[in-house]
This record gives C-alpha cells, structure tokens and sequence, in this order.
C-alpha cells in the first residue's frame, strides 16, 4: 500500500473557485494534484499530496486564492501529516485516472 507523507484538502462552493484553489496549489509547492470530488450541491473538494511542507504552503495559496476571488466561497481546508494507510482506500474512489 502507497503511504503518503501527507495530504492536502481545499473545499470550496463551485467549480470556478475549486479550479482556482487547484491552480494555486499546484503552482505554490511541489504536490501532486490527486482529484477532486463533488461532494454535494456544488461543494468540491480538491485533493493534492506531497510531504508535510509542500501541503501546508499548497493549502495555503489554494485558501488564499479563493478568499482574493470576488464572493470567494471557501467552506474547509486540512493538512493531514502522514495519513494512515487506509485512507489511500478513499483517495483511489475520487483520484482522477491518466492525470
């Protein structure tokens, strides 16, 4: 099983502002984008992993990406250091294949 040093999520209301946080993240620090998911009625969470540093400065550029946006909607965001194992279980359901 892949472990990961950690995870970085950013949820916002939107495909416009979710897009922006993901742009930002990817460009902020050295992670890779993992997928994202619809969670419900326009709520998307973006998901990126890379080691502990990386996520937090990724999180941190996404949050203040969107919050900069005009009607910004950031609803959470989390930096989870090293993950246990099963959590990979649910990053597979929502990774987007062939990234």
């Amino acid at each position: 099983m892949l472990r990961r040093e950690a995870i970085g999520l950013i949820e916002t209301f939107g495909l416009v502002f979710a897009l922006e946080a993901a742009d930002a993240m990817c460009k902020a620090a050295d992670v890779e984008l993992i997928g994202y998911e619809n969670v419900a009625s326009g709520y998307i969470t973006v998901i990126v992993t890379g080691d502990v540093g990386a996520c937090k400065a990724a999180v941190d550029a996404g949050v203040n990406a969107v919050t900069n946006m005009e009607d910004g909607n950031l609803y959470s965001s989390i930096v989870i250091a090293r993950p246990h194992g099963d959590i990979q279980k649910i990053i597979d359901k929502y990774a987007i294949p062939n990234l």
